[in-house]
């Protein structure tokens, strides 16, 4: 069947169409054909299209590979894209949670140091208090012990005035005698 296909595609060439002797050597025609039968004769004995066959088929299955290849590594990458993700998301809920951890503790301490503050002046203004009653307390011992002191250069004055020799005497006397009572 493929001879008569053959034969059938070589009668109907231009070659039989112009007319002249076909089988020549003189006939480029002829010999342009004789070379081309040659020449796949020994790519077909050669096994030339089984190599290119063979060669592609291994170039297809390398192709092949290459995409199982890539396909893998996007499933892979689309994997740990995901992990990413899930990561970043983790993180951010990390840095909320403590920013209004952070927050909290700041109002606490905001809280506690007014407290303390609060205390803190209380007991300065106590310790104040404390001062100025006992400068007061001070002051008014201090104008008791200047009074005491002009009462009794007053009194002195004014006995020193009015005494007399006898007088003087007889004042001695009582004081020793009420020292002596004392005394005993």
């Amino acid at each position: 069947m493929k001879k008569l296909i053959v034969l059938m595609t070589l009668m109907t060439s231009p070659v039989f169409a112009s007319g002249g002797r076909f089988f020549s050597l003189h006939n480029t025609n002829f010999v342009v054909l004789l070379s081309f039968l040659v020449f796949v004769a020994i790519l077909l004995y050669a096994k030339v299209p089984l190599k290119i066959a063979n060669l592609l088929d291994t170039r297809a299955m390398q192709i092949k590979a290459e995409l199982d290849e890539a396909r893998a590594l996007r499933e892979e990458a689309k994997a740990l894209l995901a992990s990413y993700e899930r990561k970043q998301k983790d993180v951010t809920e990390q840095s909320k949670r403590i920013v209004d951890s952070a927050k909290e503790e700041a109002m606490a301490a905001a809280a506690q140091i007014k407290a303390d503050l609060q205390v803190a002046i209380a007991r300065r203004v106590s310790a104040a208090e404390e001062q100025i009653l006992s400068a007061e307390q001070s002051a008014i011992s201090a104008v008791k012990d200047k009074a005491i002191s002009v009462a009794v250069a007053a009194a002195g004055d004014v006995l020193a005035k009015q005494m007399t020799a006898e007088a003087a005497v007889a004042s001695i006397d009582a004081a020793i005698a009420q020292v002596d009572a004392k005394m005993r």
